[in-house]
């Protein structure tokens, strides 16, 4: 009985030794992410991400004030907050969580962004003629980053759905969708990977030229939820043919 006591006992420090390194090796390797702006998106994304692993920076104009203080208390997991570009300068990753129509100026101003990721969940709709929303730039804000920040590696995702469901998969009622667009592979699979492991699911849908269908995929899904028939994107997969 005591030897049997003894091997159950070895058995559970060993197995709890093989935990330990495998979460060490999981921090070792989670990537840092600055979130730009501290706002609906930024408290939907940075929380989500920081629940898988990663290290969450916000990037605020004054990283003292209560509201962001409050941010950083209720992300689980490594979490702080600085000026924008020193958040930027530090992180792997780079959410721009700011309002579409002065992201770019955003980039602008963070500084040499070159090999890094930079996720783009941001869409400028203005309203039309007619009074129904409109994409307002010729391409997209994905492109218009890319543009800013040649060296980086600009992935477009997260800006078809409300931020509410980016918190709450499940409250849609049924699977939601991500769509993503980006010329590099790699930040791709890292930015899939961040969305699935907040219960979306995910597709491909191309490279960065894309990314103006994406925007206007927002633009549509605004008009119905203008006029009164709000929904969320599911795609569903079929089998390859």
């Amino acid at each position: 009985m005591r030897t049997l006591t003894r091997r159950i006992a070895r058995y559970l420090s060993n197995t709890m030794l093989a935990l330990a390194a495998c979460a060490a090796a999981e921090i070792a390797f989670a990537d840092t992410i600055a979130v730009i702006g501290t706002g609906r998106v930024a408290s939907a994304l940075g929380p989500g991400f920081a629940e898988q692993g990663h290290t969450i920076i916000y990037g605020s104009r004054d990283p003292s004030r209560a509201e962001v203080q409050a941010l950083v208390e209720q992300t689980r997991g490594p979490a702080s907050a600085a000026p924008q570009a020193e958040a930027a300068a530090r992180a792997d990753m780079v959410v721009i969580a700011v309002p579409g129509n002065v992201a770019l100026d955003v980039v602008r101003s963070l500084g040499n962004l070159s090999g890094k990721i930079i996720l783009d969940p941001t869409n400028i709709v203005m309203g039309g003629d007619d009074g129904a929303p409109t994409h307002a730039v010729e391409t997209s804000n994905a492109e218009l980053i890319q543009a800013a920040a040649p060296g980086a590696r600009v992935v477009k995702a997260f800006n078809t759905l409300n931020y509410m469901t980016m918190i709450d998969p499940a409250s849609s009622g049924g699977p939601v969708t991500i769509p993503v667009v980006g010329d590099d592979a790699d930040a791709k699979a890292k930015v899939v990977a961040l969305a699935e492991g907040m219960g979306f699911e995910v597709i491909d849908l191309g490279p960065l030229r894309y990314a103006d269908t994406l925007e206007e995929m927002l633009v549509i899904w605004v008009n119905a939820r203008n006029l009164g028939t709000p929904f969320d994107y599911h795609l569903r997969r079929r089998p390859a043919q």
